[in-house]
């Protein structure tokens, strides 16, 4: 057998792990004689060609992976809306031998945790076990992936139960905004559809659109691989293939989904009878790979994402009490890139928010940030970084994200550094090229006073 595995150490302070590490149920690898806590990254590749992202850790007997696929809802046929979600929420539910009832007792039997999941741009699995399970395990998650049944009673159940989460959906307006700002900035791409799909296009799927799916997208030339636990580079690389090395190399020929930019679609007002309003905001943001990111990442933390340190919190709620909650977060897809928001207050106040939302991005697109501001951001998105690795789950879907996102496995430790290195100068030039009031699409749910469609 042969195996290759790449090293590296992403350090972290013992006062700032010290801060983590009593949410931890494992994560972290300890060198007892070193004066730093650290945790180990390895690419770890299987003879057959098959490489994961491991984070070893032996101090307690249980692993986690994740893997994803790219692609997901947005590669939904149009019509058949909801499939990647309607496969999600199958594919535990009877594989090989073993139907519904007698897949599901037996991961309940032997306290195993397997799931799948759909968003836009990835179809992803997941699975926690512990280290004497291990083996029947992996063997389960390869039956999920590569022989589902999608025997008649799960489907229909799963079908009925998508349709009633539907039902449910269509009073809620946090959902029918998202919706319709979807509808309104992406208007006939693929990113406009409802991921869950609609009640007409989950009707519609059948079993031979189901096995279609996985054929299409379950594939080793799509996948990422993370992995953290009790487990060594030898043990997983055997298990890579074992598990991970039946599936196709790669698909049938699809459609790709077109790179696109949000529309500057004005403002939609969707009339509810409801004593609080729900808005939905945002325009274009900046991808991963713009030299701008980890700037904008930084600027966006001060305006929006920065919970109560945030300028449109203390603004909007702190000040004025125009609402419980407000926020903005940079939401970079495979395709494009938002800046995106949000905020609830009751429809006499609604119009007064949006106003100083809007003063707020400008007054940060002119000036930037202070100086203060930028160093307590910095400080806290550095320091609370390492509150990602706690628990091998979390570390195994980090690692896949990261993967999936096209970041190199060093970026791990060199995250950190590109936000210490952010200047001032960097914060106000990203601001300026991110916030722009006059081209934000809002939707608005409920009776808002002083609101009309397609009014700025």
């Amino acid at each position: 057998m042969t195996f290759f595995t790449q090293s590296l150490r992403f350090t972290l302070s013992p006062r700032t792990l010290r801060r983590a590490v009593g949410a931890a149920a494992l994560v972290l690898t300890i060198g007892a004689l070193s004066p730093a806590w650290a945790i180990d990254a390895r690419k770890v590749v299987s003879p057959g060609g098959i490489e994961a992202w491991l984070v070893e850790d032996h101090s307690i007997p249980v692993l986690s992976l994740s893997v994803g696929f790219k692609g997901g809802s947005s590669l939904d046929p149009v019509g058949k809306e909801g499939l990647a979600t309607m496969v999600a929420g199958l594919l535990d539910e009877g594989a090989a031998d073993l139907d519904s009832q007698a897949f599901r007792s037996r991961l309940e039997q032997k306290a195993i945790d397997l799931s799948f999941s759909a968003d836009k741009d990835s179809f992803s699995g997941s699975l926690r076990t512990t280290s004497d399970t291990r083996d029947e395990a992996f063997t389960l998650f390869r039956q999920a992936m590569t022989e589902p049944r999608f025997d008649d009673e799960p489907v229909e159940r799963v079908r009925d139960q998508i349709l009633t989460s539907l039902t449910f959906a269509q009073d809620d307006p946090q959902t029918i905004a998202g919706e319709a700002w979807d509808k309104a900035a992406f208007g006939d791409h693929p990113y406009s559809r409802p991921e869950q799909g609609t009640p007409t296009s989950i009707k519609a799927l059948t079993r031979d659109d189901l096995r279609s799916f996985t054929a299409l997208q379950l594939v080793r030339s799509q996948m990422k691989i993370g992995v953290a636990g009790d487990i060594t580079p030898a043990q997983l690389a055997t298990l890579l293939d074992s598990t991970f090395g039946t599936l196709p190399a790669t698909g049938p020929a699809t459609v790709s989904v077109p790179d696109v930019a949000p529309k500057n679609a004005g403002l939609t007002v969707i009339e509810r009878d409801i004593p609080q309003a729900v808005a939905v905001f945002g325009g274009p943001g900046l991808k991963r790979e713009d030299p701008d990111f980890f700037a904008a990442y930084v600027a966006n933390y001060i305006l929006g994402s920065g919970g109560f340190s945030s300028r449109l919190m203390n603004e909007v709620r702190e000040k004025r009490g125009l609402a419980y909650s407000v926020y903005n977060y940079l939401y970079p897809l495979d395709h494009s890139a938002l800046s995106i928001g949000g905020v609830a207050t009751n429809n006499a106040r609604m119009k007064d928010s949006l106003d100083l939302i809007k003063a707020e991005m400008a007054r940060m697109a002119k000036s930037g940030p202070t100086q203060k501001e930028l160093d307590d951001a910095k400080t806290y998105l550095v320091g609370a970084y390492p509150l990602r690795f706690t628990s091998t789950g979390a570390v195994a879907s980090t690692l896949t994200a990261l993967q999936m996102q096209g970041y190199p496995i060093e970026h791990l430790y060199k995250r950190n550094d590109y936000i210490k290195a952010v200047t001032l100068a960097d914060a106000k030039r990203a601001a300026a090229r991110l916030y722009n009031p006059d081209a934000l699409t809002i939707v608005v749910v409920g009776k808002p006073a002083g609101l009309s469609s397609n009014a700025r």
